[in-house]
């Protein structure tokens, strides 16, 4: 059985610690977190006790954004398996730097990705691959929610802190989904903006993203302006298409997970809504896929199949061509 270590006991690592212990494949050995005390599990004294510990052979990170990128490199050269929320990093430059101490260190490095587990997203990611619809022609996600002032007394608020604004909190899930499911970008154009709240960070992103060799077009709106809390994911193939709304969460401030799929038709008339299929997807199960993933690739002495450093470099790179559009 894995012995595990939490850096980070806020509500990820709580999260992750539900999971691990629900999975039965890990003993989580001890945790850490400055602003918690008195807990009922065995609390460290700090995050380098538990890299250092000989008896804990992988750890989560699940801390603000500006410590997974030095966490992961010593847990990495500490000989761990690495488990790291995102965003992996502030720059593909870093991942790039992460991924040498990777391939030298010969263990598991994961980022949560948590999305691409979501089975609706699953089911999407099949019918792509089969090819059934033909190819993807475009995509557009909008990926928005909506803050009060006590955002401004949150580590999220402080760019050294937190990388950026929304897009690195949120909408860096929706432009994972893109490559995902559709295929890296080469051209990239943004607006990235601070339209109400006026912090040091950005609260709404507009981007298009486009593929030149093929022409496939992905268009982005991640917002801390949506007052309503908004998940929309729709890609449009050449015999049909997959529209996604809603994300099955523990709040259910997204609203029900469906997925609604059909075909197109050459002539009129075109598709209708009672041509649709849909599915609702009533029970969220992408903490259990993570962690199951994590774990079997550390037992079958594997790369992790999704949600790796590759993955990570690949999305980094378009978050730098998005936040080269911020206002100096």
């Amino acid at each position: 059985m894995h012995k595990v270590g939490i850096i980070g006991y806020g509500k990820m690592g709580r999260i992750r610690y539900q999971e691990i212990y629900k999975s039965g494949r890990a003993e989580i050995v001890s945790v850490f977190d400055p602003h918690c005390v008195d807990l009922e599990i065995h609390s460290a004294n700090s995050a380098n006790e538990i890299i250092n510990n000989p008896c804990i052979d992988a750890i989560f990170i699940c801390t603000p954004n500006y410590l997974n990128k030095p966490l992961t490199i010593q847990g990495l050269k500490e000989g761990k398996h690495v488990f790291c929320e995102k965003p992996p990093a502030f720059t593909a430059l870093d991942i790039k730097e992460i991924r040498d101490i990777e391939k030298y260190s010969g263990k598991v490095l994961m980022y949560g990705f948590n999305h691409r587990h979501h089975e609706s997203i699953k089911h999407m990611k099949r019918l792509i691959d089969e090819q059934e619809y033909g190819r993807v022609l475009w995509m557009r996600g909008r990926y928005g929610k909506s803050v009060d002032n006590s955002f401004y007394n949150n580590w999220r608020a402080n760019i050294e802190m937190a990388g950026g604004g929304i897009l690195i909190d949120q909408g860096i899930h929706m432009l994972d989904l893109f490559l995902y499911l559709g295929g890296d970008f080469d051209s990239v154009h943004a607006s990235v903006s601070n339209l109400y709240w006026n912090l040091s960070v950005e609260d709404n992103v507009f981007a298009t993203l486009e593929n030149t060799k093929t022409e496939m077009a992905a268009s982005l709106h991640s917002t801390m302006t949506q007052w309503r809390h908004l998940f929309s994911l729709e890609i449009f193939l050449e015999k049909g298409y997959l529209v996604l709304n809603g994300l099955k969460t523990s709040s259910n401030t997204y609203g029900d997970e469906v997925l609604s799929i059909a075909k197109n038709r050459t002539t009129a008339p075109a598709a209708t809504w009672e041509d649709e299929e849909h599915i609702t997807y009533h029970i969220d199960e992408s903490w259990k896929s993570e962690i199951n993933e994590f774990f079997t690739a550390i037992e079958d002495n594997r790369g992790v199949k999704t949600g790796n450093s590759g993955d990570a470099l690949k999305l980094m790179h378009i978050v730098d061509k998005i936040y080269s559009y911020r206002k100096k």
